[in-house]
């Protein structure tokens, strides 16, 4: 963040100052975790479900922090307390006063905001790779894009950064317009409407109106990148306020990039040729897998030519990417037990849209090469998604078996009888699409042993592990790591 009084913190956060005994010590960063709170961090106590923040001021105290912020003046002598009516409110005010104090500063300094349901976090790191060879970038860890995950995202801005990549998701109507009053963006990415939170928005037109409030947020005079493929993205061109540019795979608009000749290698790794506005080509070679990640990459492409990297320089970068954060795509080799196969872990969440993406990545591991490996789909169960969420599991459990995989597991939950009937609901799909074989389990352990015993019986196997993160595959995958 960029240095400040605690003064200047109380101001920012309309907050009531409780001075300390202590010496005064500039503020440079901001944390919501006590084991992160060192010497001039500013600690935003936090009441989560389990854990209550305002316990742990004594502690930051003796670990030299600057200040805290609380929602109840804590017996502490020694370092100042800034109390006000809502801490998490207060962490938005405070790194929303943090992008302010940037755009003051001398040197430029923009910031892109993104969001859709399906692709965020890899478009996110793409565009982070991209951008950080133009100038110092801050991109939020993982998948921080919520009211506290953007904030904290948005203190780890300084007066040298350059660039900030803002994710920002939402749940409910409103949310992104919040987020982007906290962090106003000058760029922002429209990736896909799709039906990932179906169930708290009630149909894909309200979900496109949550996602249209980033557009909305821009900055006077910023620019929209949207998918031109995406019919209801489209329309969200109408309250852009200054630039708006295309991205996708066909012609039917005036894109910024586009891609044809679309392929991938042996390890679904796309293969494409990108097209700029000018009609200068390049071929791009992905370095992570998914032919699905070509649409990310070409929007991610649309911003960095939009800030002058030139196309070459693009393609190049994003063929040296070969990891993005975890639990996406992330290939492995497992050997262990007796068994080895290839692992395909995209287990950080789920809907039936990315899942879908995941099978194909499953179903085209080594089309390219005459090889037919042994391809396991390893299922959890898909969050959000409403009244017809089961008849939604049964689809992609069809859709699996209309891939002509060999073998889909699905998996529920020893405790949780919800988990347990979305996991049915995807088997009696894939039963009902006459897949060759089809388990459902209830815990990792029995879907572990099963696929342990497949790989011991065909000597190249492939495993996508895929499932909303209570499904509790990613355990399953760090087991395996």
């Amino acid at each position: 963040m960029v240095p400040m009084s605690v003064e200047e913190i109380a101001k920012a956060v309309d907050g009531r100052l409780v001075a300390g005994d202590g010496p005064a010590i500039e503020a440079t960063e901001t944390v919501t975790d006590s084991r992160q709170a060192g010497s001039g961090a500013v600690f935003v106590a936090i009441k989560g479900e389990r854990v209550d923040g305002h316990g742990f001021v004594d502690k930051v105290a003796d670990q030299g922090a600057a200040a805290a912020i609380v929602d109840h003046e804590v017996a502490c002598t020694t370092m100042p307390q800034i109390v006000v009516e809502d801490t998490v409110a207060a962490l938005g005010l405070l790194a929303k006063h943090n992008i302010d104090r940037r755009r003051q500063l001398p040197g430029a300094f923009d910031l892109i905001g993104l969001t859709g349901s399906v692709g965020k976090t890899t478009t996110k790191d793409l565009l982070s790779a991209l951008l950080s060879t133009l100038g110092p970038t801050v991109a939020p860890i993982g998948s921080f894009n919520n009211e506290i995950g953007l904030p904290l995202t948005a203190l780890r801005v300084n007066a040298d950064t350059r660039f900030f990549v803002a994710e920002m998701g939402a749940n409910h109507i409103g949310e992104i317009a919040r987020l982007t009053r906290i962090a106003p963006p000058n760029t922002v990415i429209v990736l896909r409407v799709g039906v990932a939170h179906l169930g708290e928005f009630g149909s894909r037109e309200r979900i496109a109106q949550a996602k249209s409030e980033i557009v909305q947020g821009l900055l006077p005079g910023g620019t929209a990148v949207l998918n031109a493929d995406d019919d209801y993205v489209v329309p969200m061109a109408q309250f852009a306020s200054g630039d708006v540019l295309w991205f996708g795979q066909g012609h039917t608009r005036d894109s910024e990039v586009h891609a044809d000749h679309i392929a991938a290698d042996a390890a679904d790794h796309a293969e494409f040729t990108m097209t700029d506005a000018h009609g200068e080509q390049v071929a791009v070679h992905l370095g992570i897998p998914g032919r699905h990640n070509v649409m990310n990459a070409l929007a991610a492409a649309t911003v960095a030519l939009r800030y002058g990297m030139p196309l070459t320089a693009i393609a190049q970068t994003l063929a040296a990417q070969h990891t993005i954060s975890p639990h996406r795509m992330a290939l492995s080799t497992v050997s262990r037990q007796g068994a080895s196969f290839e692992l395909i872990d995209d287990s950080f969440n789920a809907n039936p849209d990315s899942m879908k993406a995941g099978l194909d990545g499953l179903r085209a591991w080594n089309a390219n090469d005459g090889r037919q490996p042994f391809r396991v789909a390893l299922l959890g169960a898909m969050l959000e998604l409403g009244a017809d969420e089961r008849e939604l599991h049964a689809s992609v459990g069809e859709y699996a078996a209309g891939l002509g995989l060999d073998a889909i597991i699905t998996v529920g939950s020893p405790s949780d009888a919800h988990l347990n009937v979305l996991a049915e609901s995807l088997a009696e799909g894939a039963t009902r699409g006459r897949a060759a074989s089809v388990d459902c389990v209830q815990t990792i352990d029995e879907a572990e042993r099963i696929v342990f015993d497949l790989a011991k019986n065909h000597t190249d196997t492939v495993v996508l592990l895929k499932g909303s993160h209570a499904s509790g595959l990613s355990a399953l995958a760090e087991r395996w790591a």
